[in-house]
């Protein structure tokens, strides 16, 4: 079985169709099921030529199920696509169709057309090597979408929070020192009302009490802290043309950061709200170190069709944390799997991560990897495809995670992991 084969049999495809994306108009190729003959056409990005085109090629081919091989696993196309029963869709990753233009056309020139009948040559040729688009129940598809919206906006988070940190450094690096997050509505609040040194130092004493007393800043000893660092404080540099300039940005800046922290924290509440209501939500509560960001995002990971994946190796392959072998005569070398989805290779990595804290054979094994020469993220990786294998057998038996049975298998098993645990156990 392929490491992108699934456990569902292939139905007797009527038809084959490849797409080439692009924004307004995607260039298709098509032949008849059986037949050599191609013919080529574009379809205009619209609700209603889509309609009209999946209508033209049902009738082409005639009654039954047709293969599509579009080169983006989401995404507008695809999202329209994807609703009609009768399309089954092959997402082609980027970097095999561009590894096989490359091969075919070293010039390197795009042109749409011909990669139109290029994804089509891969759909008919190594179909075998894709996997089929698989949507899960609206119910799994809800808390998928979301968890992914977050990831979005936490990254934009991220960076806006750079570029803020970076503008205080030039002209205002006290806010570094006074506030230990800047990511908060807290600190958004305040700059947004005194942008700058100089205006904050204008402010009478007991308007900045009241200002933090309001925000929840009860903490009267940081208060006055703060206070005290405002009233002492001198300007980083004198240069009226950048700190207006900075001023400005950092205005708009916090008022960003505020939008962001909000919108997360209403995607929060969509994203616990969905959980709850999801049947296995319970498998991956249970699992150490998931929390409630986590949790939801491993049973993204894995959906609810227990038929997706033939094996945890599969999953393991899939999500970028099995590393890939290559040989090469008689040399054999192991290294990081680049081609996976990025976000769920980084959702098994963070758990994995967060699980050495709270599972003893998961911090023991961990510390046994870095004894063994690896660094912290190798470990976690590690630990990361450990753990895929017991959180499939959970998903498929439908049943919670327990530390101490699985603590209990590994004595029976004789493992050595039970052994490093045994002898660093604290003695009562």
């Amino acid at each position: 079985m392929s490491e992108n084969s699934t456990t569902h049999p292939e139905p007797e495809f009527v038809g084959f169709v490849g797409i080439d994306w692009a924004d307004q108009k995607h260039a298709w190729c098509s032949p008849r099921a059986g037949a050599t003959q191609r013919e080529q056409g574009e379809l205009e990005h619209t609700p209603e030529m889509v309609e009209a085109w999946v209508s033209q090629r049902a009738q082409r081919f005639g009654p039954g199920p047709i293969a599509v091989a579009v080169e983006q696993g989401k995404g507008a196309l695809v999202f329209m696509l994807n609703q009609y029963e009768g399309l089954h869709l092959f997402p082609v990753p980027s970097t095999m169709s561009a590894s096989m233009r490359k091969s075919l056309y070293p010039s390197g020139s795009k042109d749409d057309p011909r990669d139109a009948e290029l994804l089509l040559d891969l759909l008919l040729q190594h179909r075998k090597k894709l996997r089929r688009l698989m949507p899960d129940k609206e119910v799994t598809r809800r808390i998928q979408n979301l968890v992914e919206e977050r990831r979005t906006w936490v990254d934009e988070k991220t960076t806006q929070l750079n570029r803020l940190t970076g503008y205080l450094k030039v002209y205002f690096p006290q806010m570094l020192e006074w506030f230990e997050k800047l990511d908060t509505k807290l600190v958004c609040d305040f700059l947004e009302r005194w942008p700058s040194l100089e205006e904050l130092q204008k402010v009478a004493p007991a308007e900045l009490r009241k200002f933090f007393r309001q925000r929840r800043g009860r903490h009267q000893e940081l208060t006055e802290r703060r206070l005290e660092g405002i009233r002492q404080a001198m300007p980083a540099i004198g240069d009226r043309a950048v700190l207006e300039a900075k001023q400005a940005m950092v205005q708009v800046s916090a008022q960003l950061l505020r939008t962001l922290l909000e919108g997360i924290a209403n995607l929060d509440s969509k994203i616990e709200e969905a959980a709850s209501a999801h049947p296995d939500f319970f498998i991956f509560k249970s699992l150490p170190g998931a929390g409630s960001a986590l949790a939801p995002r491993l049973l993204a990971a894995f959906g609810s069709q227990r038929d997706r994946y033939g094996s945890a190796e599969e999953v393991q392959k899939h999500s970028g944390i099995a590393p890939v072998m290559e040989r090469s005569g008689k040399k054999k070398w192991v290294h990081f799997r680049w081609a996976c989805p990025k976000f769920l290779r980084q959702s098994f990595h963070e758990w994995a991560g967060h699980s050495i804290s709270q599972s003893a054979w998961a911090r023991a094994y961990y510390q046994q990897q870095r004894g063994r020469g690896k660094d912290h993220h190798a470990a976690v990786r590690a630990l990361a495809f450990k753990w895929i294998r017991i959180l499939y057998r959970c998903w498929q038996d439908r049943v919670a995670y327990d530390e101490n049975k699985y603590l209990a298998a590994l004595a029976r098993r004789g493992s050595p992991l039970s052994f490093v645990l045994t002898v660093t156990a604290p003695t009562l």
